[in-house]
């Protein structure tokens, strides 16, 4: 097909996107405007949702310039990936901006705001923008309440989202979904009220699927709760290896070595595998990736100098390793090790080396930050007088000057 038109270039660019191997759907949009073919809105709508995957806000100022120069026009659906886009980048002032000037009159538009200030721990301006929504009589749908609980969850407000929870039924007459009912379970168990959150569950008017359980689950191991968790860990119909990994992580928590191993083993005959933690940032418009104890970057030793360097300083400072983070019956010093290694250290150490003194850090990573590593990188921000953001599975972390945006609590 030597002669491509837009609508092959946007299959391509699509099937990229839909298949998360977001590098290849920008590589190929650069090949698409080198080619001479015109994207459109649905070339932007797929380029837009890669940019917000990978976090990549040097590619998200040049493809929203390109929306501006192109004078591509902005309808509902261009307008939410844009704010959806710089949400995600952890650019949440530029999304408020684009929000301020687009035409907000589908809920899609004041839902991609919501999410937006939601993952940035900001419930307060979640509430604020569903009031606003309201008196523009914009009717919120189940997308906007999953949201405003989400909001709830990131900052402990547990009576809002009762509050919230209660609302989408009795005055809008929404009924909650498994994410909604996810949500709330997610709340409740952050917030210690575990057996509210088992109630909720058992008294569902439907199956509760594998994503409720997982957040019980996740709750029982933070407080320790091994019943429930068992409980949870039973009733989960389709287990998956973070179901699994909790499990052993609870056994491991109360240094039941031989039950956490026999999880383990049941991991190996049914083929299940932990998800591997990985990082990456985007410097000079490149995407760097790192994984758990990866060694494979060209600038391995160089990395490793520095990190040397800065667990020294840290250590010198009083920090202490989270050792009891490393689920492993080995010793103080190999579990030390294993820590040090994770991969946003990896990305930080990197960072640090690429980039002057006093230059913000963006990274993200694709599951939950561990406490350890939050600890540590609040520290380096204060000695390294750093702006370092990660964003993870859950949210964004601003650390700046030996705190976290997220108050510790995520």
């Amino acid at each position: 097909m030597p002669d491509k038109d837009v609508v092959s270039w946007n299959s391509m660019i699509g099937g990229f996107v839909r298949n998360a191997r977001f590098d290849e759907a920008l590589r190929f949009f650069r090949e698409m405007l080198s080619s001479k073919v015109e994207p459109d809105k649905f070339t932007f709508a797929s380029v837009i949702y890669g940019c917000a995957r990978l976090g990549a806000l040097n590619h998200a100022y040049w493809v929203h310039n390109l929306i501006i120069e192109k004078k591509i026009e902005l309808n509902f659906i261009l307008s939410a990936a844009l704010i959806d886009m710089y949400s995600k980048c952890g650019k949440i002032q530029m999304a408020k901006e684009v929000f301020d000037t687009v035409q907000r009159n589908d809920v899609s538009v004041w839902n991609a705001m919501i999410s937006g200030v939601a993952i940035h721990g900001l419930a307060a301006d979640a509430s604020a923008i569903f009031t606003k929504m309201e008196m523009f009589n914009v009717l919120p749908d189940s997308i906007t309440f999953l949201g405003l609980l989400t909001a709830c969850s990131h900052c402990g407000l547990v009576e809002e989202g009762r509050k919230y929870f209660d609302h989408m039924r009795s005055r809008y007459s929404i009924q909650p979904q498994l994410e909604h009912y996810g949500a709330m379970v997610d709340l409740l168990g952050r917030a210690g009220h575990i057996e509210e959150a088992y109630g909720l569950i058992t008294s569902m008017t439907m199956e509760p699927d594998v994503v409720v359980w997982r957040a019980l689950l996740s709750a029982c191991r933070t407080f320790k709760r091994l019943e429930l968790g068992e409980v949870a860990i039973v009733n989960i119909s389709r287990l998956m290896g973070g179901d699994y990994v909790l499990l052993s992580n609870m056994y491991c928590y109360l240094k039941r070595w031989d039950t956490a191993e026999n999880v383990r083993e049941i991991m190996k005959k049914k083929g299940v595998r932990k998800s591997q933690g990985k990082s990456w940032l985007e410097l000079a418009g490149v995407i760097h990736q790192f994984k758990a104890g990866d060694r494979s970057h060209p600038e391995a030793q160089a990395i490793d100098k520095i990190l040397g360097s800065l667990i020294q300083r840290t250590k010198s400072e009083g920090f202490l390793p989270a050792t009891e983070l490393v689920l492993m019956d080995v010793s103080e010093e190999e579990k030390e090790g294993n820590l040090y290694h994770h991969s946003e250290k990896l990305a930080l150490a990197y960072g640090i080396l690429k980039t002057s003194p006093g230059t913000e850090i963006r990274i993200s990573k694709n599951l939950r930050i561990c406490h350890d590593c939050h600890s540590w990188i609040k520290m380096i921000s204060r000695l390294l007088r750093r702006v370092i953001i990660v964003r993870d599975r859950i949210r964004f972390h601003r650390f700046e000057g030996g705190l976290c945006s997220c108050g510790d609590y995520w």
